[in-house]
């Protein structure tokens, strides 16, 4: 390798190196359920470390914001020791606690607790979600960094049910041949996404049973009729083989009446 040669790789590795995104606040741990009844009472919790690094920070300001509602955070910091230094709690939809090293704080677990929300337009595929918590850092002059969002499917008992309908329906048009079933699913899930009540989700889940039906009356034809082709086909090699033996016992009794 020539110098010019070297010069290029060292420039390439330079900048590759600069361009690298840097690596923020890590998520340590997490326990955050992925679907939740609307109505119901759920929590998310998350842990975060790795607090000053990339980019280097003495302090900063840690920003949650969700969509539950009668929302209750709580924001637990702990030393490099596990010993616990702080614990502040909030209500609202958004929250802001400072995380600073000065205070030897090394670990901070954030706890949101609050009501899933109702849905305002219902999704088949993908389903529909709703914000669940996202953390920011913000830092001093006004830049912020997202650190993770979590969102997670809500549903209520009549959709619950309609999507079990369509997705027991949905293996069954995959596996069948018919355009009729195909139709009637597509409709099925026009009904879905477009549910205002529960009488929208009825009609959901009855086509989709009807097209789970029409996919299994095609499916069961396409069998039967691969069964007859086959008791056909058995048939004509059964009549080769007879008029064969037939024909061969013909010839040998001319060669005999010859003889």
């Amino acid at each position: 390798m020539n110098r010019s040669s070297r010069l290029l790789v060292a420039c390439l590795v330079l900048l590759t190196v600069v361009a690298a995104p840097a690596a923020a606040v890590s998520v340590a741990d997490s326990d955050v359920p992925e679907e939740a009844e609307v109505g119901s009472q759920v929590s998310a919790t998350v842990t975060l470390d790795e607090l000053y690094k990339n980019p280097q920070l003495e302090s900063w300001t840690l920003q949650g914001e969700t969509n539950l509602t009668d929302v209750t955070w709580t924001v637990t910091s702990y030393d490099q020791t596990g010993s616990k230094l702080d614990q502040q709690s909030a209500d609202g939809t958004n929250m802001s606690v400072d995380v600073a090293a000065e205070d030897d704080v090394n670990e901070v677990k954030v706890k949101v607790t609050g009501t899933v929300p109702k849905v305002d337009n219902y999704s088949y595929d993908p389903a529909q979600q709703f914000l669940l918590m996202s953390l920011t850092q913000a830092r001093d002059g006004g830049s912020s960094t997202e650190l993770k969002t979590w969102r997670a499917h809500h549903y209520t008992e009549e959709s619950a049910s309609a999507r079990e309908a369509l997705d027991s329906a949905a293996t069954a048009v995959d596996s069948a041949n018919s355009q009729q079933a195909e139709k009637t699913f597509d409709n099925a899930v026009s009904a879905y996404n477009n549910a205002n009540g529960p009488e929208d989700f009825e009609l959901a889940t009855e086509l989709g049973n009807e097209a789970q039906s029409q996919a299994d009356s095609a499916k069961q034809s396409d069998e039967t009729m691969q069964l007859a082709l086959y008791a056909v086909g058995g048939l004509l090699v059964v009549g080769v083989l007879v008029g064969g033996v037939l024909w061969y016992r013909s010839q040998q009794d001319s060669y005999d009446k010859l003889g």
